[in-house]
């Protein structure tokens, strides 16, 4: 107990009440891998079921398996049976847990034969895709799914396939293949390679996550609800293809993460796991704890060694088959509680460890930490959680769950209640900087101002929220718009404010670097299946009449800013001085001191700034015209600290709605 007292609870003293808790955590991990391995093989060899199920050419013969511990007869049924149960293809039960299997000489199947299986189960049978179907197609016409056989000539040969992952800092540009271009239509992995991953270079960004990428049936759910969990997307392209779009990003010097999404399954039971063999309980919970109530998702049952199985061997998959290097694990709020969230403030420690607590999905979340890490030492992991779980990103042997990084969820939601309920004149400088640094200490945690939540429809990008109509015809670099102009000045400063006190990394949503306007919205019935907002509007950014074009400016230099500067990363932004009435905000980060005018009206001549001794250049100021603002500053200049009795300071110009850094280089 002594050397687990010197790990998480040193770090912070406020969960000593709850050592048992953590403690008992730590013992849950252990455990239960010792019950996955017997201790017999590594965990990372138990993660290896897609190897086994699924169908496979091995010896010259090929191999289908699946588990259906409820099926009393599985038929594998497709155009090469002429979709009827035929007796030579009937699996059989080779293992009393449910495990089904067929070998077939190898002029049985062809590359691209279409194959599901014929489930039969007691009282009744379905046609179900198979769980761990690696190629997963849809006919254009019917709109029906099938799982297919690939088995190209040609295996794709890796060109970077050493490539290592960064571990820090961070600059993740987040993005959604389908609609990364600029025709109303769904984008490929061949064109996103060809044009998106050029972008997200030149503006910078050295890590790219991708969403939406495993198979899920309503293009509409963004990709959060799947249903083949092994299959990449067959709506962008095939396998070979996502693997050229990420050897190209690794060529590139981009690492690639994956949005993973393991805290629901869609509801589907042709397509998807629900009812896979006639019960509502093989991968699920049974009864309401089965559905999650606000996404009508299915509910995994992260307590059966099974489930934990398929889940595990999903995460070493996309490693070894694709080449990624991590994952950001989407929900895991909605994993870590029974209530999932849902309505749930979390205002005392004791929220986070009462009976509420999902134990079973907290110990399979370190248990994936420990399974990814151990393929891939370098990979890397970020928590999606809005709720603040202790030791989230803490290593497992201090009691915590062994993610790399959390998301600081909270800065968003700040930026988005601020600028859709308070009038900027009212901003409250002092809320503004606790919630900007409002994390723990001891983990390590990505700000971002804006992610796809935020622009999802029913809600706005934050450029649009501030300027609203006016995007439409008042974005040219010499229209002076107020709405337009007081949109583009503190769309500037927000995200500076946030990257300069992010604490381990950045994050943008595509698009999002040069304001994109509008929303998103998928193609679905109440949009008469429209692309018109599933897609992104370059050409905004790339035409140099444009206020988008300096925006895209404005963060391209600003992500050099920090890359430059190693900005991120202990220790803190430290705070230099806060005034409420006058609207500003000063802090030093490294060498860096960040001085911020939120003052509409307001600039201010021979603004005094106690600070260390020492001369300072400005590097950055958020109001240079090349970025769409006013040049009231000079380029470039110095300034020298003065002797007050007060203390050493700087006298500065601080012009309204603008954000200026300054190196201290002496």
């Amino acid at each position: 107990m002594k050397e687990f007292q010197s790990g998480l609870l040193q770090k912070d003293p406020y969960l000593t009440p709850y050592a048992e808790h953590l403690r008992k955590r730590m013992e849950n991990f252990r455990e239960r891998e010792a019950v996955l391995t017997r201790k017999e093989i590594p965990l990372m060899d138990f993660a290896s079921g897609h190897e086994y199920f699924g169908m496979h050419f091995r010896n010259g013969q090929w191999i289908f398996r699946e588990w259906a511990p409820n099926a009393q007869a599985v038929y594998l049924v497709g155009d090469f049976t002429g979709w009827s149960e035929k007796k030579e293809f009937a699996l059989t039960r080779v293992h009393p847990d449910g495990h089904w299997e067929i070998r077939m000489p190898e002029e049985t199947l062809a590359h691209g034969n279409l194959y599901r299986l014929r489930v039969h189960w007691p009282g009744g049978s379905g046609d179900r895709i198979p769980a761990w179907a690696r190629r997963v197609v849809q006919d254009p016409e019917t709109l029906i799914f099938n799982a297919q056989v690939w088995r190209p000539k040609h295996p794709y040969s890796w060109k970077h396939p050493d490539f290592s992952p960064l571990s820090a800092p961070l600059l993740i540009y987040e993005a959604h293949v389908g609609m990364a271009q600029e025709e109303e239509r769904i984008g490929t992995y061949l064109e996103f390679a060809e044009k998106t991953i050029p972008r997200i270079v030149r503006a910078g960004y050295n890590t790219l996550q991708l969403m939406a990428i495993p198979e899920h049936p309503y293009y509409a759910s963004f990709g959060y609800q799947v249903s083949s969990f092994f299959a990449p997307s067959s709506r962008f392209g095939t396998p070979e293809e996502l693997k050229t779009l990420i050897d190209t990003a690794h060529g590139e010097g981009l690492t690639v993460l994956m949005d993973l999404i393991h805290s629901h399954a869609a509801s589907n039971e042709v397509e998807g796991l629900s009812r896979f063999d006639g019960t509502e309980y093989q991968y699920f919970h049974k009864g309401p704890r089965g559905l999650h109530p606000a996404w009508g998702s299915r509910c995994f049952d992260y307590g059966k060694p099974q489930v934990l199985h398929f889940l595990l061997s999903n995460c070493r998959y996309w490693i070894d088959e694709f080449n990624v290097d991590g994952f950001r694990f989407d929900g895991v709020t909605s994993m870590a509680y029974l209530h999932h969230g849902l309505g749930k403030d979390f205002t005392s420690y004791l929220d986070y460890f009462d009976a509420s607590a999902d134990e079973d999905a907290l110990t399979y979340l370190a248990l994936a930490n420990a399974v990814i890490h151990r393929v891939r030492p370098r990979a890397i992991t970020i928590a999606e959680d809005v709720s603040g779980i202790p030791g989230l990103a803490a290593p497992i042997e201090e009691g915590g769950i062994g993610f790399d990084f959390r998301f600081a969820m909270g800065v968003p939601d700040l930026w988005i209640r601020l600028v859709k309920d308070v009038p900027d004149e009212a901003w409250p400088m002092g809320y503004l900087w606790h919630e900007l640094n409002n994390r723990r200490a001891e983990e390590k945690t990505i700000s971002y101002a804006e992610s796809h939540d935020q622009a999802l429809v029913g809600d706005q990008t934050l450029l649009f929220r501030l300027a609203g109509s006016a995007v439409y015809d008042h974005m040219q670099v010499q229209d002076t718009h107020l709405s337009v102009d007081r949109a583009v000045a503190l769309y500037k400063m927000i995200r500076l404010i946030t990257l300069a006190t992010a604490g381990d990394g950045y994050l943008n949503f595509m698009g999002n670097e040069f304001g994109h306007p509008e929303w998103i919205d998928f193609p679905r019935d109440g949009n008469a299946w429209s692309f018109r907002y599933a897609r992104r509007q370059w050409r905004l950014g790339d035409d140099p009449n444009l206020k988008y074009h300096q925006l895209g400016r404005f963060d391209r230099h600003m992500i050099r800013l920090a890359k430059k500067f190693n900005l991120f990363g202990p220790p803190p932004a430290r705070l230099i001085k806060l005034h409420e009435a006058e609207k500003v905000v000063v802090f030093f980060r490294k060498k860096l001191l960040f001085c911020f005018n939120f003052h509409p009206i307001t600039s201010y001549d021979h603004y005094f700034i106690n600070t260390d001794s020492g001369r300072y250049r400005m590097v950055f100021d958020s109001d240079a015209p090349q970025y769409g603002g006013h040049g009231r500053l000079m380029p470039d200049q110095f300034h020298v600290t003065l002797s007050r009795r007060d203390g050493p300071g700087l006298s500065l110009y601080l012009p309204s709605r603008t954000g200026v850094v300054l190196q201290k280089e002496a």
